[in-house]
């Protein structure tokens, strides 16, 4: 078992974060000592806080995240991560749109200068 602080250090995660994630039921303490309110986590609760990690770093939402963590076969997950690849895809695609813009603007201000 680890203290939240020693959790924190283990994962990254700030003691706020991880506070925050046992508050919306994403990732609870394995225990929680009745006497003086310590949170403790174990093996299992870093794996699913590197799961929660990568998640966040692909632009998962936390609504998104609970919903990942509720369904514990993580079936859904494959479909989420598809559904969340596609979207990327259309932000990039969007993005190269807006790329391509600029460029045409800013040879349609050089021809004028000529």
């Amino acid at each position: 078992m680890y203290k939240i602080s020693e959790f924190s250090v283990m994962t990254g995660l700030t003691k706020e974060t991880l506070r925050y994630y046992a508050e919306v039921k994403l990732l609870e303490p394995a225990f929680v000592d009745s006497k003086n309110n310590y949170r403790y986590y174990d093996d299992g609760s870093c794996f699913l806080a590197i799961l929660l990690i990568k998640l966040r770093r692909l632009g998962f939402t936390i609504q998104e995240m609970i919903s990942v963590m509720e369904d514990e076969s993580f079936a859904n997950l494959e479909a989420l991560l598809l559904q969340k690849r596609k979207l990327i895809e259309r932000q990039m695609e969007e993005l190269q749109g807006q790329i391509d813009e600029i460029d045409a603007f800013l040879e349609s201000g050089k021809e004028v200068e000529s």
